[in-house]
């Protein structure tokens, strides 16, 4: 057995781990021992679908130090107009080069891929080694919220005498079916529909099995530079606007629909599901071509000729390729504390940002001294679930922002964040802009929770 020594055990090299041990790195002078079980960092996007892409621009994810992407708006395709989306291979290298390039050369980070860590600091090697880590300070778990692709499990539901795969396998040469059937209705469903829209299959032949509709963000309201400033703005104004004149959660949704900050495919039909999937009208426009959507609930089997879901049963004429997209992606809802004793448990601590929410997390554990100030700092935002949760994950989101904004260094430290949305968004304005833009903010956000708090003791 081989001992060594480090001031932080890191487990896993996913996205969430790799933006920690950056900003760790470039802000302490810590030693880092990171395990993980594959063969390259990135986490899930290393066996992710091929033609998987960024639903957010390139610009706020990744690393602190590192840029990913050539800053570029697209000209052309359904996000013709916004900046870049990675695709997941760019993802892969990016993270690649980070740990290449950045992390190891520091001669701090040492890095044991194909790895399994087995507990009380043990490492067992891809070669079947045993090593020991006397951790000095913490253990960092970034596998807490945990994130499922299709391509990690078997579908949920019986698959007897037909082909059902994840999205990995739609590249893959085969007989041409005469239906694509897509199960899900998140991120990845959408994905797979549009890949194959893009491809010249005829929305006529896609069956869309969707268990619940989901409220979507808007691409627009959610870009960097300069010109996005103003739309970027409003949308935030919205969302406060929208909390201030709500009489009810229906009314609150209704609103923050009417004003563009929340999307849906179906205006027919109302959402159950919020998972912070983000999308452009053009993709809207495309998802819409598709009329043969199934609303019966889960499936619960496949068959040649039919489906059996939990609200009844629907044929299926002719040859039939399943696409099963029902990974629960985000994962884990529940959350528990950031810092505890020698642990420090990655979360969301900012909506839907999880690799600025580690990349903060590393920041305050390295600016800050007691435990009780960097959890006050670091309140965890659940993942949300059911649209009820974007009151929720807002609510607690604005009480972290408010102690944010009480304290100057931790302000300077967000101006000057890569993966902070905000500092995007107001980088292009005077700082007397910024300042008076700053100070409308935490005026209303008070009042925005306790309303928020009264709409949620109501709905």
């Amino acid at each position: 057995m081989t001992s060594i020594e480090a001031d932080y055990l890191v487990i896993g090299a996913g996205a969430t781990g790799m933006a920690f041990v950056d900003t760790l790195v470039h802000e302490s002078d810590a030693t880092v021992v990171v395990v993980d079980r594959g063969h390259a960092p990135g986490g899930h996007w290393t066996v992710a679908y091929p033609f998987v892409r960024l639903h957010q621009p390139s610009a706020y994810y990744g690393v602190n130090s590192r840029a990913l992407g050539s800053d570029t708006i697209d000209r052309t395709g359904w996000n013709a107009g916004f900046y870049e989306l990675a695709s997941g291979a760019e993802v892969c290298a990016y993270f690649d080069a980070v740990m290449q390039q950045h992390l190891l050369p520091t001669g701090r980070v040492t890095y044991h891929p194909m790895s399994e860590y087995l507990g009380d600091g043990r490492i067992r090697t891809f070669g079947g080694d045993e090593v020991h880590v006397t951790v000095r300070r913490r253990v960092v778990d970034t596998t807490f919220v945990g994130v499922t692709v299709p391509a990690m499990r078997p579908p949920p539901y019986r698959v007897d005498g037909v082909e059902c795969v994840p999205p990995n396998a739609l590249p893959a040469p085969r007989p041409t079916p005469d239906r694509y059937v897509i199960v899900g209705a998140g991120k990845t469903a959408m994905d797979a529909c549009l890949w194959l829209l893009r491809h010249g299959v005829a929305p006529r032949r896609l069956t869309w099995v969707k268990p619940r509709d989901a409220w979507l963000l808007n691409r627009a309201s959610v870009q960097p530079g300069a010109q996005f400033t103003k739309n970027v703005l409003a949308d935030v104004a919205a969302q406060l606007q929208s909390v201030e004149l709500a009489s009810s959660v229906r009314d609150l949704f209704g609103r923050l629909a009417e004003s563009g900050v929340l999307l849906r495919i179906d205006d027919s039909v109302e959402p159950t599901m919020y998972r912070c999937a983000i999308v452009s009208q053009a993709e809207l426009e495309q998802l819409r071509r598709i009329e043969d959507v199934v609303r019966l609930g889960h499936v619960q089997a496949v068959e040649p000729g039919r489906m059996t879901l939990e609200g009844g049963t629907v044929a299926v004429d002719g040859t039939a390729l399943y696409i099963d997209c029902t990974a629960v992606g985000l994962g884990r809802l529940g959350t528990t504390t950031v810092f505890t004793d020698d642990l420090i448990t990655l979360q969301t601590v900012r909506t839907c940002q999880p690799v600025f929410s580690a990349a903060l997390i590393a920041h305050v554990e390295a600016a800050y001294d007691d435990d009780a100030t960097r959890n006050a700092y670091c309140a965890p935002v659940p993942n949300p679930e059911v649209p009820l949760d974007w009151l929720r994950i807002t609510l607690t989101y604005n009480r972290n922002q408010l102690r944010w904004f009480d304290d100057p260094t931790m302000m300077a430290w967000l101006d000057t964040a890569r993966l902070n949305i905000l500092s995007h968004a107001t980088g292009s304005v005077s700082s007397r802009a910024r300042e008076k833009i700053m100070g409308v903010m935490r005026s209303r956000l008070a009042a925005t929770n306790v309303k928020l708090e009264a709409l949620l003791a109501s709905g």
